[in-house]
């Protein structure tokens, strides 16, 4: 019988977390973990939770232990992990360019609670939760995915459809009493509602080998790991991302540097066409005119740089992957 519930969401995910809370009931016989993709911004998802059904809910305590019939919620800034029999509070490096993020909370779980865990992915942009998820899958625990078509943001959910044998692909209104149903019967037999999901062959850790790519976040180099069909990247720091989301912050810190560049180009314009002009007006016409000329090369090729700021790049990435 399952002894947890982790859940995963962003994009659309506080309505969704309220229907799930109000269905949950009051004698629910294990904890709810929860991550909302907050980043560092103040949060009321606890009372919102707490309003939303009769299970009080309130922000994770480094050290408490998890009780039955609560929800806890992962902090603002903070990863919500869970060791030795307690939750844990990490502020460490960003996974999937997010604080709180999904998969740490869901790998920590699969690593304790082994086959007695349930994962849940709900609604979100790009894919944070699925490599979390097919380890609790790999361990023998429970997967759980919204239907894509009734999410706000469908890709995260498509996402773990695509990369993990998921047991319940379930509409926004079916998936609490789906976690009753599993958390009270005591030999629970997943149901086979998501037809072509891919088959598991992963049974060991992923290996990672070096590859050509550099964090987007610390600019360390990076290392390739393979989760059954999902990639993702590692670096030295910590951080971690799956190739989706690597892909969106390269192309992130594409656009910063090309904006960068065009700043420095026109600032160069600006201060060569002053230089220019000081020595004309000292009679220094030589000065003058290479000044000049350094001017009008800073403005070709701003121009050439502002094309490529406004390009429309494909991106794949935000696709429902």
């Amino acid at each position: 019988m399952p002894k947890i519930i982790a859940i995963g969401a962003s994009q659309g995910g506080v309505q969704v977390l309220q229907k799930i809370a109000a269905g949950l009931p009051s004698d629910l016989s294990v904890p709810v973990l929860v991550v909302l993709h907050v980043g560092a911004e103040p949060s009321q998802l606890p009372s919102i939770l707490s309003d939303a059904g009769p299970l009080p809910a309130a922000h994770a305590k480094n050290g408490e232990i998890a009780q039955p019939g609560r929800i806890y919620v992962a902090p603002p800034d903070h990863h919500l992990l869970v060791a030795d029999g307690r939750l844990h509070l990490s502020h460490g490096p960003r996974e999937n360019f997010v604080r709180p993020a999904i998969d740490p909370l869901f790998r920590t779980v699969a690593e304790y609670y082994d086959g007695d865990a349930i994962g849940v992915v709900l609604t979100g942009r790009l894919n944070d939760g699925t490599s979390g998820l097919f380890e609790i899958k790999r361990r023998g625990g429970i997967a759980i995915v919204q239907n894509p078509m009734t999410a706000e943001a469908p890709p995260m959910p498509k996402s773990a459809m695509d990369n993990v044998a998921v047991d319940f692909c379930l509409p926004v209104d079916a998936i609490a009493e789906q976690l009753v149903r599993l958390t009270r019967e005591k030999t629970p037999k997943p149901s086979h509602e998501t037809r072509g999901a891919p088959v598991m062959r992963e049974e060991k850790p992923p290996l990672a080998t070096p590859v050509a790519q550099t964090c987007p976040e610390c600019g360390g180099a990076m290392m390739q790991e393979n989760l059954g069909n999902l990639t993702r990247f590692r670096c030295h720091i910590g951080h971690i991302m799956t190739a989706e989301i690597l892909a969106a912050g390269q192309l992130d810190a594409l656009e910063n540097s090309t904006a960068s560049v065009l700043r420095f180009l026109n600032e160069r314009s600006h201060l060569c066409r002053h230089m220019a002009d000081k020595h004309f007006a000292n009679g220094n016409r030589a000065a003058g005119e290479m000044w000049q000329r350094a001017a009008e090369e800073a403005t070709v090729r701003e121009e050439a740089v502002r094309e490529l700021t406004q390009a429309d790049w494909t991106r794949p990435e935000d696709a429902a992957v």
